[in-house]
């Protein structure tokens, strides 16, 4: 009599064999930059990277870390302290690079500039839904940060997939949509909004903003937005054309936020608070880009109390 149990269990030792193959293969790709590549749609072919900690948790949250002008995922992952405070908390950081000549992202583009639209800030939003999936992230620890360009795009993600993001920490940006081209160039530069001279009431700021999800009524990542007094890059009234936006975005008034506290997080740097969800750090003297202060990211953050 012929056995019929042979097969079922041949299948499950053989599926057992793959994904143990598959554990130790993530396994031996922790602690170092990983390119991952055949992630999901990527309509603008952004490469992707990662970082996954030898100290992974349980379900753990995810960093998604853009870089600047010039930059790229190796430099980000090089000169930001993100990968050192994944071994400390256990999340998976994403470093998305910049296809682009000058290695700028796209934020001016309409396509860019719109949910599910199919441009720069719609490929990284796919990598952070496959990364939920693949390493079984827990998508209510899902976070993003970037300096110059890379905030732009934080500004950019924030707005047009509010849905992905629990908090977004911004270091020398514009507001979103500020850069945006009437000719709907692709990663074109706006020298009237980079020289500060795009200046709106919080309710357009609010709209533009909302404009990018039309429709959306979801919760939003809570956002704060770091600036320098002397930046020339950037020029300062961006700080608060940001501020403007967002405090609409959340309702606050702009005009009369909560606490204004001097010197916090440190010397120099001012710190405004109209509510929970919305907070500026404006830095005197300090130029482009302000440097990234993982402390207080990890708080914001909610990694560290």
């Amino acid at each position: 009599m012929k056995s019929t149990t042979f097969f079922p269990v041949f299948l499950g030792l053989l599926f057992a064999l793959f994904a143990h193959a598959a554990s130790v293969d993530k396994r031996q790709s922790r602690g170092s930059l990983q390119q991952v590549t055949n992630w999901g749609p990527n309509p603008t072919n952004v490469p992707m990277y990662v970082y996954i900690p030898n100290n992974l948790a349980s379900s753990p949250g995810i960093v998604l870390a853009i870089h600047y002008c010039t930059g790229s995922a190796q430099a980000y992952y090089q000169g930001s302290p993100y990968a050192q405070l994944a071994e400390q908390y256990g999340f998976i950081v994403i470093y998305p690079s910049s296809p682009r000549q000058g290695a700028c992202w796209d934020v001016s583009s309409q396509a860019t500039l719109t949910h599910n639209g199919g441009g720069d800030s719609n490929s990284i939003a796919n990598m952070v839904t496959w990364a939920i999936s693949e390493y079984g992230a827990d998508s209510s620890k899902v976070f993003v940060t970037g300096s110059s360009s890379g905030a732009m795009m934080t500004n950019v993600l924030a707005a047009a997939y509010p849905e992905l993001f629990q908090a977004a920490s911004v270091y020398s940006g514009v507001p979103a949509g500020c850069f945006y081209s009437s000719t709907n160039a692709v990663d074109a530069w706006n020298s009237t909004c980079a020289l500060g001279d795009v200046m709106d009431t919080p309710q357009q700021w609010g709209n533009v903003a909302r404009a990018m999800y039309p429709g959306y009524s979801g919760a939003r990542p809570k956002m704060l937005i770091w600036h320098g007094t002397a930046d020339t890059t950037l020029y300062p009234q961006n700080y608060f054309e940001t501020m403007k936006q967002w405090t609409n975005v959340f309702g606050y008034n702009y005009n009369a936020p909560q606490i204004v506290e001097v010197n916090n997080p440190q010397s120099g740097y001012n710190r405004t608070i109209w509510g929970p969800d919305v907070e500026g750090i404006y830095a005197q003297g300090v130029g482009h880009t302000v440097p990234i202060n993982g402390t207080q990211d990890m708080i914001w953050f909610g990694f560290e109390a």
